[in-house]
């Protein structure tokens, strides 16, 4: 166990500096000028405030460089603490929690042991020369441990979810390549009995292997195209199919009124009849599923309406409701909205969703007329 925790990476995505981190640095600064000028008992005031003005920018790289931060300042307030013999007693350094917080949730296996071996050490060196008490102890014991366990927290939390995610985009891309597969079984299918209609009525018809020899080709050049459009993604194990997948035109299925449910306008508009069966299979399941988002979560809804536009370039999807806005709504995007990214970013295009100005959520998506990889 020891071995795996050493062997931990960082978590990933650890975000840059943001505003709050230069607001939360500018707090500190002040509390720390603050509290020197109001304490009239505090010893070493100037030094002990210069210290926490000069530590507190740590704060800025913390989750870059949490183990070198945490150092930085806990090494700064020793050097100081052996110059006053003792440490220093200034409330605004309480921040330096914030550094053993940074630690946990973003940094490696190993930064996170060296740390947490360094801080144990320190209490036990202050403890066994008489600067702590048992109950100080036994408190900055329990302080830390609730710091570090949430920060712990946290980081499973979004290890957690990561998975999950990775998992939806897995899920994605196998949907797409059963699309794939069913596409490019129909059009093998359709090789195949043009070449055994050919050579069937070759004998009495010469020109007939002719033509079926076009059609081959046709049909090859088109499935090549296809495979060559759509990205390589593992298929699984379910039984293949031998008709075409879901198209735009398919999109009419959704249109009406559900029982209990709003009203569903589908409008197309548009050159749709000559488009890669990726990419219409893709809008269809774009629509289809931000629909089921919009019964799902688009409260007081009474429509929803679904509007494709395709010119020679690229084709365009929105589909928007007329809900109550950021009611029942989730904060951060959910798997079926990952997955949409996931299947649009393939196909070399885009989605997005967000909510209305006035009312209701839409979701938009372009993606090229061809699929790129």
């Amino acid at each position: 166990m020891l071995r795996s925790l050493w062997e931990e990476p960082r978590a990933p995505g650890a975000p840059a500096r943001v505003w709050r981190d230069w607001v939360l640095v500018a707090a500190v600064v002040a509390g720390a000028l603050v509290e020197g000028a109001l304490r009239p008992d505090l010893p070493w005031r100037p030094l002990v405030v210069g210290l926490a003005v000069a530590i507190a920018p740590t704060l800025l790289w913390r989750r870059t460089s949490p183990l070198l931060m945490a150092a930085i300042a806990f090494g700064a307030c020793e050097a100081v603490g052996l110059v006053i013999g003792g440490d220093p007693q200034l409330n605004a350094l309480a921040f330096l929690l914030i550094l053993l917080y940074a630690l946990v949730r973003w940094g490696s296996g190993r930064e996170l042991v060296i740390g947490s071996a360094a801080v144990l050490t320190k209490l036990t060196v202050s403890f066994a020369l008489g600067q702590l008490t048992v109950t100080d102890t036994i408190g900055g014991l329990v302080v830390l441990t609730a710091a570090g366990a949430s920060a712990a927290a946290l980081r499973y939390r979004a290890r957690a979810r990561g998975r999950e995610l990775d998992q939806v985009k897995l899920l994605e891309r196998e949907r797409i390549a059963r699309d794939l597969h069913d596409t490019v079984a129909h059009h093998v299918s359709a090789i195949a009995i043009r070449a055994q209609a050919g050579l069937a009525t070759a004998p009495a018809r010469p020109e007939a292997a002719v033509e079926a020899l076009r059609v081959i080709e046709a049909e090859a050049s088109r499935t090549l195209a296809e495979m060559r459009g759509m990205v390589r993604a593992l298929r699984g194990t379910d039984p293949a199919e031998r008709a075409p997948g879901p198209r735009v035109h398919d999109l009419a299925q959704l249109a009406g009124a559900p029982t209990g449910g709003p009203l569903v306008d589908v409008e197309l508009v548009g050159d749709l009849d000559d488009l890669p069966p990726p990419v219409g299979a893709a809008i269809y399941r774009l629509a289809q599923e931000s629909v089921t988002n919009a019964r799902r979560h688009a409260r007081h809804a009474t429509r929803i309406e679904v509007r494709v536009a395709a010119d020679a370039r690229a084709v365009r999807l929105r589909v928007s409701d007329d809900g109550d806005a950021g009611l029942g709504r989730p904060a951060s995007p959910g798997y079926g909205l990952v997955g949409m990214m996931e299947r649009a970013g393939l196909l070399g295009g885009t989605c997005e969703a967000g909510p209305n100005p006035d009312r209701g959520w839409t979701v938009t998506a372009i993606l090229p007329r061809v699929a790129t990889a």
